[in-house]
């Protein structure tokens, strides 16, 4: 007997589209056999006319995130994971990969400590963390980073940038970045890199806040492409000269970072792009808007001309995943920053991220479902060492089941959500809809209603694949 038994005729297994029976047991697919077949089961959910795809993926999340502090306010924290991870499950996503950020004067274990304290059965979906270092990075953390990766925290966040200059203390010098890949390469690790360059980063601050130019509409004069180039430039380099290394490009948000990463993997090094919803929806012109920083996320929003090579990225295999950097906090906070050195980045994305994507991707450009299935689940899950227990329909996988509606096409309008009292993507019409989110077996979206339970979300460690890190002439890492 199956505990649940879904029905479709657009379902999404990882090598074409299909007419099925999916049958659910244990938190488990245990059968997908051809359609009218799976029998008795204590719940039967008929998806016909709708897709059915994997619960989503989301490698780039900030819950319970530092805020700082600007002048005549205080620092905040960004929503819970509580908070977050039912947003999540409404929008059809059931993974969470967020940071365990280290501070200098502990040890990464009572990193990852502190972090489950605000975790641990407070997430309504599964979830992960990366390992983020910064600063100096003393031996004995480096030793200590292998045993860690080694344990099941497997990908190491590292910033090349403070980003403004409060912020400082962040950035890992080149020196550092090098003995950290080493220790990446000997584990197996994977290094996930928020790549900027700080000389001119901070120079340009300087020059802005000496030309009376610091209102926040000019940060992509700040954080601009040359500065994406340099750094892409400087660090895959840095890593293609440490044998066994393999990098993960957070954030890609231009033209000159999407080559860099290209013609790496030409030369056939284990290099992989990420970007988000924003920068592929969003350009700096957005910035001038009213309430303009609504759209902002670190790095800045780039030109129109930026948008369409993401967008070619993603067609042509160089960008591999669609985040969110998620940060989740109140309009207030959002606006608090009126320039270049102090406005809110992040976005309050999570839960529509599917269905503008599915809109822009199948309904737009006609690109075919499985390509919007794996920019949005399968390939975060082959990366991050989560597949393919996550991100595929599949016998043994998790079953984490998101139904999309096409007939649910709609307006977004923040008043729907579930994240925050604001929506960057207030007004965004959209072709489809979840409608039905399963976490494990558990239905725990339907119809609009919430079932989810702080119990349910789980803590995934992992292992990244030879596959993602092996060297290869041509093979993309999806066809090992």
């Amino acid at each position: 007997m199956y505990d649940l038994i879904m029905r479709g005729d657009r379902i999404v297994p990882p090598h074409g589209v299909t007419k099925a029976d999916l049958g659910v047991r244990d938190g488990r697919i245990a059968a997908v056999a051809e359609s009218g077949t799976l029998r008795d089961a204590a719940r039967e959910i008929d998806a016909s006319g709708k897709i059915v795809m994997p619960g989503g993926i989301d490698p780039h999340v900030h819950c319970a995130w530092h805020i700082p502090a600007i002048e005549g306010g205080e620092a905040q924290l960004t929503g819970p994971p509580a908070q977050v991870s039912r947003a999540a499950l409404f929008g059809g996503t059931t993974t969470m990969i967020d940071f365990a950020a280290w501070e200098p004067g502990e040890t990464l274990a009572q990193t990852v400590e502190k972090r489950d304290e605000a975790w641990a059965g407070k997430c309504h979906c599964d979830y992960a963390y990366h390992i983020m270092l910064r600063d100096r990075i003393p031996p004995e953390r480096l030793e200590e980073l292998g045993r860690l990766i080694d344990a099941g925290y497997p990908t190491v966040k590292i910033f090349t940038t403070d980003i403004p200059p409060s912020r400082r203390g962040r950035m890992i010098r080149f020196g550092d970045i090098w003995e950290i890949f080493k220790v990446i390469a000997a584990h197996g690790g994977l290094g996930v890199i928020h790549a900027e360059d700080d000389d001119i980063v901070m120079h340009m601050y300087d020059k802005l806040i000496g030309e009376d130019r610091a209102a926040f509409e000019n940060m992509a004069e700040v954080h601009n492409a040359l500065s994406e180039e340099l750094s892409f430039r400087r660090v895959i380099r840095l890593a293609e000269n440490v044998p066994g290394t393999a990098l993960y490009m957070m954030h890609t948000s231009a033209a000159s970072g999407v080559e860099a990463v290209a013609e790496s993997r030409a030369r056939g090094f284990p290099i992989y792009g990420e970007t988000l919803h924003q920068y592929l929806m969003f350009t700096s012109e957005d910035y001038r808007r009213p309430r303009g920083q609504i759209y902002h996320t670190y790095p800045s929003l780039k030109s129109k001309s930026d948008q369409r090579a993401l967008w070619a990225g993603l067609r042509d295999g160089v960008i591999h995943t669609v985040a969110t950097d998620e940060i989740c906090c109140t309009l207030a906070v959002k606006l608090q920053g009126r320039r270049i050195d102090d406005t809110t980045g992040g976005n309050a994305g999570v839960e529509p991220r599917l269905a503008v994507m599915y809109t822009q991707m199948v309904t737009e450009r006609g690109w075919p479902l499985e390509t919007f299935v794996e920019l949005t689940s399968t390939n975060a899950a082959k990366l991050m060492g989560l597949y393919p227990r996550k991100g595929a329909i599949a016998v043994g996988a998790d079953a984490d089941i998101t139904v999309l509606d096409p007939t649910a096409a709609r307006t977004v309008r923040n008043d729907d959500l579930h994240e925050s009292d604001y929506t960057p993507w207030e007004g965004q019409e959209v072709s489809a809809w979840p409608t039905t989110t399963v976490l494990r077996g558990k239905v725990v979206v339907e119809d609009g209603t919430f079932h989810g339970d702080l119990s349910d979300g789980q803590y995934l460690k992992r292992t990244i694949p030879d596959s993602v890190r092996a060297r290869r002439s041509s093979r993309d890492f999806s066809e090992s």
